[in-house]
Order: structure tokens, then sequence, then C-alpha cells
């Protein structure tokens, strides 16, 4: 396993993190962790160097405005030695900040459902135009000054989705040791961006990358295209290992979370870390991914990563699932007759989206800004 420093943390992380929020389920119930599989990936990455976990508080949950079960998973799998082997992230639900009060009930909660004294990486989770003036006015600063001086976490940061101005402004607002962004080859100018990644290591924030793989959409069932693409390389690569090692040439990365599913992921991805080192790739490599990147630009209609905080749906509309049909549609050329009848013979009648009524509840937690309404218009326009 490589590792990185970690910004003015001056930690040494992995160069591969574990995210906490695609664990395996039980009966497609995103709230039943498969314990046992579980158990067995996280405690496996550890073994194998991965010291860095990354969960937070609606992961694996019901909705947004409740905690989910990731974190009390992640606190009965990090037993029997394991916490001391890591350095654990979580994040303050921001959006359901308020008051200071509700900043330190939240961080309590956290500390007991991970059943640690400590969090060595706190974030304020999901900072964005309408959490952040919140969370200036309750208290913000004050809130992680007390709760570095009183030991309940090590260091601050914050995971970020916006627009770059708005970063920047976070970052100089107060001394954060870190924060986590959105980067992979087609975000490379979305949100904080090339910019937002180059300006906070220059004041010297570890930085860690979510989303490398946009939730496994440059990975999974890749039109030939791209497949024909990526084999003019000498050396052949996964889709999966040619987006991480994408993400980990920039020396400004110290960490690449990824949100693992099965075994097979965890086993993968660790064995590409052995190569995982800044500049490694060559330029025509990085001509190769520039390709493949103009392909999926062309194509791609909504820019989703499937991460669930849209949901649940009041009514039952799969918003996820509508989207990652939609995009698939126009990207695989040759099948476009296929996802139109999965649509409509085996997508549920509530999952469509003609079952939407506009009452914007999903927009207001969407870390993409994706005009969910607009777009499910459209794709009861071309698939119902």
């Amino acid at each position: 396993m490589l590792y990185r420093r970690f910004g003015k943390t001056e930690e040494m992380v992995s160069v591969l993190g574990f995210g906490c929020m695609r664990f395996p389920i039980i009966d497609g119930d995103s709230t039943k962790i498969h314990e046992e599989k579980a158990t067995k990936m996280i405690r496996h990455a550890i073994d194998e160097g991965v010291n860095y976990i990354d969960t937070a508080y609606p992961y694996h949950g019901s909705g947004m405005d409740k905690g989910g079960e990731s974190e009390p998973f992640v606190g009965k799998a990090l037993k029997n030695g394991y916490r001391e082997k890591v350095k654990l992230a979580t994040k303050l639900p921001s959006w359901l900040i308020k008051t200071r009060e509700d900043m330190d009930k939240y961080l309590n909660q956290q500390l007991e459902r991970l059943q640690t004294d400590t969090i060595d990486f706190y974030l304020v989770h999901t900072l964005n135009t309408s959490t952040w003036y919140t969370l200036k006015e309750a208290g913000i600063s004050e809130f992680l000054d007390a709760a570095i001086k009183d030991g309940r976490i090590k260091h601050a940061g914050f995971s970020f989705h916006d627009h770059i101005e708005l970063f920047k402004e976070i970052v100089d607002y107060y001394d954060w040791s870190f924060c986590q962004i959105q980067y992979n080859y087609l975000d490379e100018n979305f949100q904080a961006g090339k910019e937002g990644l180059e300006y906070a290591s220059k004041k010297d924030l570890g930085i860690a990358i979510m989303e490398p793989l946009r939730g496994g959409n440059i990975v999974n069932n890749l039109p030939e295209t791209v497949k024909n693409i990526f084999n003019q390389a000498e050396i052949k690569r996964t889709p999966a290992e040619w987006g991480l090692r994408w993400v980990w040439n920039h020396p400004e990365v110290s960490v690449v979370l990824s949100g693992m599913t099965i075994m097979d992921h965890v086993t993968e991805n660790i064995k590409v870390t052995k190569e995982a080192d800044a500049n490694s790739l060559t330029e025509k490599e990085l001509g190769i991914i520039e390709e493949v990147k103009m392909f999926f630009k062309e194509r791609i209609k909504v820019h989703c990563t499937g991460c669930g905080y849209c949901m649940p749906c009041p009514i039952g509309v799969d918003i996820p699932k509508n989207f990652t049909t939609y995009n698939d549609y126009h990207v695989f050329e040759n099948a476009k007759a296929r996802y139109k009848f999965l649509y409509n013979f085996i997508f549920k009648q509530e999952e469509q989206a003609s079952k939407c009524v506009a009452c914007g509840k999903c927009e207001g937690h969407c870390p993409q800004g994706i005009p969910i309404r607009k777009e499910l218009k459209k794709v009861k326009a071309l698939l119902e």
C-alpha cells in the first residue's frame, strides 16, 4: 500500500480510502447492511494497509433526515483492534443544523454510534450555499475549535458540493486541516474541480477525493467504443483502474475514497494502489483518457452519481434508477430498444418519472445540483 501526506495534519494516509456508503445489502434494502460480508471486506482492506475509513451520519439510511446504519456498523466492524489501525472520518449533517447546540448533539451521537472517544477526521458535510451561511451564523468555528480542544475530534475539514467561488470562500474562512471534493476525469471542471484542488493544495489542506468513478458510471457496462479506446494502450487496465489512476496521477490528492460493494472491488482496488504514484501516467495514456472523456461528455445527459441523497421519494419515484436508464439509453447506441423495454416492463409503475408530483424535496438534497423535476419530465417524454 502506498501512503501520502495528508496536508497540514502531517498524518500519512493510504492512497485508497474505504468509503462506507455502498456496503453490500440484504433484499435490496439499503438500511440492511449484510454485516458478515461487509465486515470481511472492511477488515481485509485494513489488513492490506488501508487506514482511512470514511462514513457519515445518513449513509445506509432511509432518508437524509435520519441517522443511517453505516456509522453503527462501522463501530462494530472496527472492534477487535481494528479501530487502532485506522484513521476514522465521519461528517456533521450540516442540513440538520439550526443552532450551536445541534452541532454538539450530533457529534456526541456519532461518537456513541461509532463506539469511539475521538474522530480523527471530522467533516462538515456537503457544504453548499444553503447550508454554509446557516452554519456560520450558528457558530461552526467555535464548535470546531471546542471539539478539537476537548479531544472529540482531531482534525476539522469539510466536504463540498457547489461552485468554485464558494469553495474558496469556505477554505479561507477557517483554519481547516483538510477537505473532500468530487473529482474524476469527467468532473475535472465541475464544482470545486481542478481549480479548487490546486487552491486547497496551496493552502496545505489534505485532500480526499469522492466519486472517483462517478458512482460506477465510468466503469460499468462500457460501450464498445470506449473499450476500443482503452485498448489502444500498451498496458491493459480495467475501467476502474483507468479511473482511479487518473485521480492518483494528481500529486495534490492525498486519498481517494471508493465505495466498495463486493470483495472483488476491494481486491481490485488494492491491487491498483501498488502503482498509484503521482505523475506516473504517460502522455499517451492521458490522451487515451481524454478521448474517453470526450465520448462520455457528448452523450451523458444527467450528471447523477447514484449517491441516493435524493431518496426516498415520498411518492416512490426511483430517481437514480430513472437517470441511470436515461443516460444508458443515450450512451449505448445499439441498445435503445432494450432500455425502453426495461423502463416500461421492469420498472414498477410507482418508480417511473411520470409519478413525480414536483414537490421538490429531492432537489434540496442533491449534491450535484440537478434540476431533478425538470429532468424527470425529459425521462418521461423519452422512455414512457
